[in-house]
């Protein structure tokens, strides 16, 4: 039996299952995607690729109903959010189609000594892989697959398990934009096809948006094959309050970057760091307010949180919770659970030898910490294995800087959540992963940055 398959969590419902590809399918997509690379990825201008781009982009917007509604059936993504999701892939799309050109431009060298000229032309690498999670089945792609697909590379996308369905949508997109065939594919590929396909010396680089498990083998296998690889991992980001001219738009803010795609997003608030003499009124508001956001029918109007994603994710969550009390943490609020619907909780009273420390809750859970000086409250967020995003709430812009400066994240938002933009580079350090997606940065990834030097 197939892996891939749609099984709507909000009703248990399997809608669809779809086959595995075979080993000939895998190896005739990888000669395609190779051949694809020689014959349009290095021939085509920017402008040509820029323009396919575009259309991808339009398409998005074209199909922004239907396609919202394929994710909220396979992972339980509220409708207003998918909405947003979908609306933000627009951006994304058309920014690399907007700003190829600048970002692929040739870039002269001045020279030290000697005569002629040096410039570093931008080129494409080749055949790459894409290894995508479930929680933001079309924005991950497209950070992904828009930069290099408008460079030249070729796409193998490997979806998650259970996205299937909007992975053939993407898949329909591309090729109703006008790309040729072999560009962009879509491999329902088992774990061991995987590894067969970051082995193949075609293929150059692998990106991969995922757990800390999966992003340890895929980096060892590439290792082995000497691939580049970008990770974006986990994350476990502080949500630090030092000081607001207005604590109610910070308990907002605060619960907004929390409960967010019902919790299940990697560079979500999760740890709430607040200074003694704000704690007291930020734990009673907070809470409130938490509790006050219920799971709901994700395809009901206004709903702010659906159920979790799986079966598997809503019994890895409650074993969490399960955990963190047993280990001396207290339920302040919420704690409830009915099938995959967790209502949104809020733990105090952990401590660094309780396991809810040091690991990432993926789901509607927050944990409310104390602290009494701005320089605990730097010590205690970056007491985590992750580094990807962070938030800083500050009445005080010099204060602001000075944590922001001393987090050891890949990103910090300062007074405000919810900031992404596709101009924006994305990623983090420690085992948060390595490597940049969004904005420029995001382009150069796998880019060769080739030196043509002229003596005259």
């Amino acid at each position: 039996m197939s892996k891939y398959a749609v099984v709507n969590p909000a009703s248990g419902e399997t809608v669809r299952e779809y086959p595995e590809i075979s080993g000939e399918e895998l190896s005739a997509a990888i000669a395609a995607a190779t051949s694809a690379h020689r014959s349009w990825g290095m021939k085509t201008s920017i402008s040509e690729r820029a323009a396919l781009v575009k259309k991808v982009a339009e398409l998005h917007s074209e199909r922004r109903e239907a396609l919202a509604e394929i994710i909220v059936r396979e992972m339980g993504k509220p409708l207003d959010q998918a909405l947003g999701e979908v609306d933000f892939c627009v951006d994304i799309w058309g920014y690399y189609a907007d700003n190829a050109e600048n970002f692929l431009k040739d870039e002269p060298i001045e020279l030290l000594a000697g005569e002629g000229t040096a410039v570093i032309r931008r080129a494409s690498v080749g055949p790459l892989l894409g290894i995508m999670p479930w929680n933001f089945p079309y924005y991950q792609v497209a950070r992904f697959a828009a930069p290099n697909l408008v460079t030249g590379n070729t796409v193998l996308l490997k979806p998650a398990h259970q996205c299937p369905e909007s992975a053939e949508a993407i898949q329909e997109m591309i090729v109703d934009a006008g790309f040729p065939e072999g560009a962009y594919q879509t491999i329902l590929a088992t774990n061991d096809q995987i590894e067969e396909v970051i082995a193949d010396p075609r293929i150059q680089g692998v990106s991969l948006t995922g757990s800390e498990r999966a992003g340890a083998a895929v980096a060892e296998i590439a290792g082995r094959h000497l691939k580049k690889v970008v990770l974006e991992l986990g994350g476990s980001d502080p949500f630090i309050l030092l000081g607001a001219e207005d604590l109610d738009e910070a308990v907002e803010a605060a619960v907004a970057g929390r409960l967010d795609n019902t919790g299940q997003s990697c560079n979500a608030a999760k740890r709430f760091i607040v200074t003694d003499e704000l704690y007291d009124d930020f734990i009673a508001k907070f809470t409130a307010s938490m509790t006050a956001a219920e799971p709901a029918d994700p395809m009901s109007e206004g709903a702010a949180m659906g159920p979790l994603s799986s079966a598997s994710a809503a019994e890895t969550l409650q074993d969490q919770i399960d955990r963190a009390v047993a280990q001396g943490a207290t339920i302040a609020a919420g704690g409830d659970r009915k099938d995959n619907y967790f209502s949104s909780t809020v733990l105090v009273g952990v401590t660094p030898d309780n396991d809810a420390h040091h690991e990432e809750f993926f789901g509607p859970v927050a944990s409310v910490y104390r602290v009494g000086s701005e320089e605990e409250a730097i010590e205690l967020a970056n007491d985590t294995p992750f580094g990807l995003g962070s938030y800083v709430f500050s009445s005080d812009p010099e204060q602001a800087q000075r944590v922001a400066d001393a987090l050891d994240t890949g990103m910090v938002y300062v007074n405000g959540v919810g900031a992404d933009g596709a101009e924006l580079p994305f990623g983090g350090v420690k085992r948060s992963g390595f490597g940049r997606e969004l904005g420029r940065y995001g382009i150069e990834e796998f880019v060769n940055k080739k030196l043509i030097r002229v003596m005259k």
